[in-house]
């Protein structure tokens, strides 16, 4: 296998959102980083600096947007953009989110609690995760031969990590590796997925209590991407 046929894709989450009401934002428009996520930005543009990236897109969502300039920049290269890195669609969208005084004390909101596995609530794992490969191929067909980045946000990225690792796509969301401005790597020998690697350049910047597990890469089987 020669080099040009090694193309590696990053899936990044964004930084920190600027929230102080303490939202579930989903796809909402005007949610826009914070200081610190700005920080969290600038820090991976930096760990990326000398990587051979040569494609960076993002969800459209200003978030991510906010995220990947940085990234797109140091390499001048333009923007990007793909719905299908966007946010999962979630019927709290809007709402605070808890069982003491969010919208799980509302009765009428446990209807779309009954079936977690689709999930019941929003977009099913499924569909992200079909949306998700599909963004994936097209930044390793922008990028063959180099490197991509391409912003999204947590649950998408875990459920496409997920499907590519085959573990179930339901799953409790406290165990998600994918803090805050980190790095799922897929790497490819042609159309092939044959690595999954995550990282988290910005670990040293998360607050004490968003701070995830630790991860390194690890070898997918030969009948993974097949």
């Amino acid at each position: 296998m020669s080099a040009k046929d090694i193309t590696v894709v990053h899936l990044m989450r964004h930084g920190e959102v600027h929230n102080p009401e303490g939202i579930l934002y989903g796809r909402l428009p005007g949610y826009r980083l914070s200081e610190l996520g700005r920080r969290m930005a600038d820090r991976v543009a930096e760990d990326l600096a000398d990587r051979d990236i040569t494609h960076v897109v993002a969800s459209p969502l200003e978030r991510a947007q906010e995220t990947a300039e940085p990234i797109a920049k140091s390499h001048g290269l333009d923007l990007a953009v793909d719905e299908r890195l966007i946010e999962a669609d979630n019927i709290f969208q809007g709402k605070t989110f808890g069982v003491g005084d969010g919208s799980l004390r509302n009765p009428g909101h446990w209807k779309y609690l009954t079936n977690p596995f689709k999930p019941s609530w929003g977009e099913p794992y499924v569909e992200q995760a079909v949306r998700m490969m599909g963004a994936l191929a097209a930044a390793r067909d922008a990028a063959r031969g180099h490197e991509a980045v391409c912003v999204s946000h947590q649950l998408p990225i875990w459920t496409v990590r997920s499907f590519v690792e085959r573990r179930r796509l339901w799953h409790d969301p406290r165990n998600r590796q994918c803090s805050l401005a980190s790095l799922t790597s897929f790497t490819f020998e042609g159309d092939r997925i044959v690595s999954v690697g995550y990282r988290e350049p910005a670990r040293d910047l998360l607050p004490a209590h968003l701070v995830g597990k630790g991860g390194k890469s690890k070898p997918v089987g030969k009948s993974f991407g097949a």
